[in-house]
């Protein structure tokens, strides 16, 4: 299978992703070495989407019926973020091939865990409505066989935490209260079209807003179902290191809505709740609606 498939991807469902970068030193000592190496690499980021998507592709044909990831092809996403202040780190004898410690940027990274993030969402599947055909399609043989890779993996890295959140067919409006338009955007573009959207805050940042926004709704609209989507965001930004940095990458679907006013709707619409302004906040999801129903309607679409 070759191909630049990331470019196009048509056909496919459109998918997003959150993920959080993390400094070197957030990462198991024996984990470090392969992270170094990644950074020295310098493979562009369309290169990772594109050999990610290809082989995904490749679980769906491979014999023998296992669709999981075998970690062989785990990669791992780098960014260089200004450095925040404080002492450079001193450069260790595996630095060679990476950016001097004492460059104003420093390296944050976000590997792939395909292994677990497969796992989790087989879990999420078996557990749902579509539980049922979920076992069919994926015998106990090889869940149990995910199930030995999975701890072999957490054995070798130790890591409790999973760096990447995915959605399928639009973005969770509470992705967005991460963010303000004043972040700093990556807007990635191919032969007149929008490939993706990137945007990237201090997870210091998105930590303060998410738990301002937990705080209003939790007053003024207790039952709205965003707010345990908040809620669970909070704790799952929590685990990481102080440093890290959260990216919001739109994928696809960016081409059908950027510009994107989400993240200026959604916390307009928290204020307006806030301040009990009813009509305020039904005019932000309004445009919220407008902008992303279609796209999850695309979903249900033959």
């Amino acid at each position: 299978m070759t191909g630049n498939l990331y470019r196009g991807q048509a056909g496919l469902p459109f998918s997003s992703a959150l993920r959080v970068y993390e400094p070197l030193e957030a990462f198991p000592e024996d984990q470090q070495v392969a992270l170094r190496a990644a950074g020295a690499r310098s493979v562009s980021r369309a290169a990772i989407e594109n050999a990610e998507l290809q082989a995904s592709l490749g679980r769906i044909t491979r014999p023998g019926g296992d669709p999981f990831p075998t970690g062989a092809t785990d990669l791992v996403r780098v960014v260089a973020v200004p450095r925040t202040g404080g002492p450079a780190p001193a450069a260790g004898p595996d630095d060679a091939g990476v950016p001097d410690a004492g460059a104003p940027e420093r390296l944050l990274y976000c590997p792939s865990q395909l292994v677990l993030r497969a796992g989790l969402a087989a879990n999420a599947l078996m557990e749902g409505i579509h539980g049922p055909l979920a076992r069919l399609l994926i015998p106990d043989e090889q869940r149990d066989k995910h199930q030995e890779r999975i701890d072999e993996v957490r054995a070798h890295s130790g890591l409790g935490r999973v760096h990447t959140r995915a959605s399928t067919w639009g973005i969770p409006f509470s992705w967005f209260c991460l963010y303000k338009e004043s972040d700093p955007t990556d807007v990635v573009e191919s032969e007149g079209r929008i490939v993706t959207v990137r945007i990237r805050a201090t997870i210091g940042e998105a930590l303060e807003r998410v738990r301002y926004a937990v705080a209003h709704l939790a007053l003024a609209a207790p039952d709205l179902d965003m707010l345990e989507d908040l809620t669970q965001l909070t704790e799952w930004l929590e685990l990481f290191h102080p440093e890290s940095v959260v990216e919001l990458d739109y994928g696809a679907v960016a081409d059908k809505v950027y510009p994107d006013d989400s993240p200026m709707d959604v916390r307009l619409g928290i204020e307006c709740l806030a301040e009990g302004d009813m009509t305020g906040a039904a005019a932000a999801y309004r445009r919220l609606a407008s902008r992303w129903i279609p796209i999850r309607q695309l979903a249900r679409a033959s």
